[in-house]
């Protein structure tokens, strides 16, 4: 059976006020339709200052998301710890996990973006040593009861820490947190594995980014959800690649036209059949939904949500 996963980032260029409100309420409502409809989790994501209203908040939407669901874990990925105060966060995650019954995950990133850095006034060139200090006073603060309430799941929610590179997977192992490798690399993986061990700590989890598309849309006519909405996919990717630059990443996609996306295979739009088909073969062991991907107006977004709810995913169980 494929694994189902649902992602929000609430990237929509050109939205008005009104416009971006009613996309968190659709958000709410597809969280709660995916969680009934026994999806595998929830993803959000965080970035700061984009023009296209990228979600900068992903706590509060995860709260929002922990409301208006009764069990499907939710993951906030990736947490950029270093663009908050670490003692208040550690209070907010604790809360967190209370209100959702512990089903709140975090990887926690470095971010990418010196301009999101510069945006909070912290420094870019010392990030890994502060982010290091400021899980490990996250860590001391839960453990010590300097902050309160403790969280519910001991000693904390679980955490992952992400990124794509040899420094990543020592740091990951050096914090005593699971792996969230940006790409599936093996080297990665029995890197952080044996910094593990020579730690004298058991490896914990490795959450390597599945094969397939990074992004799955079902609709009855493929054909016309790309020449009808294709440009929202394409906003999502260019949006992507100008952020990125030359690291790897599994989202990354080089196209600059919709016809070059739809033909590269990252975004991926099938017809029922064929997307059964695919989980069936292996081809789509994990489908990444992205209901809402570059401001996906609601239409085609809940008609991919149904028919992977309520066609495919009765096919593949």
């Amino acid at each position: 059976m494929a694994h189902l996963v649902t992602r929000f980032d609430f990237r929509a260029p050109g939205y008005s006020p009104e416009q971006r409100s009613r996309q968190f309420a659709v958000a709410l409502e597809q969280a709660a339709y995916v969680d009934v409809q026994g999806h595998t989790a929830i993803t959000l994501s965080e970035h700061h200052g984009s023009d296209d209203g990228y979600l900068p908040s992903p706590l509060i939407v995860a709260s929002a998301f922990a409301a208006r669901t009764t069990r499907i874990p939710i993951s906030v990925a990736a947490l950029v710890v270093n663009l908050y105060d670490p003692i208040r966060l550690a209070e907010d995650v604790a809360v967190l996990d209370h209100l959702s019954g512990g089903r709140v995950t975090y990887t926690i990133g470095l971010g990418y973006r010196p301009e999101e850095y510069a945006l909070f006034g912290r420094p870019w060139a010392t990030r890994a040593r502060d982010l290091e200090a400021a899980v490990e006073r996250m860590f001391e603060a839960w453990a010590t009861g300097r902050v309160t309430p403790a969280p519910l799941t001991s000693p904390h929610p679980v955490m992952f820490y992400g990124g794509g590179v040899p420094a990543a997977a020592r740091r990951a192992a050096r914090l005593g947190l699971h792996f969230q490798p940006e790409v599936a690399d093996r080297e990665l993986k029995r890197l952080y594995v044996a910094e593990c061990r020579a730690r004298g700590r058991e490896p914990g989890l490795v959450l390597s980014p599945p094969p397939g598309p990074a992004t799955v849309f079902c609709a009855s006519d493929p054909d016309e959800f790309w020449a009808k909405y294709g440009h929202h996919l394409l906003a999502d990717a260019l949006a992507y690649r100008a952020w990125i630059g030359e690291r790897d990443s599994h989202v990354k996609d080089s196209s600059t036209t919709v016809d070059e996306l739809r033909a590269a295979g990252g975004y991926r739009v099938f017809a029922p059949e064929e997307l059964v088909e695919a989980c069936r073969s292996g081809e789509v062991p994990v489908i990444t939904s992205h209901p809402l991907c570059g401001g996906m107006p609601e239409e085609p977004a809940w008609e991919s949500l149904r028919l992977i709810s309520e066609v495919v995913r009765p096919a593949v169980e």
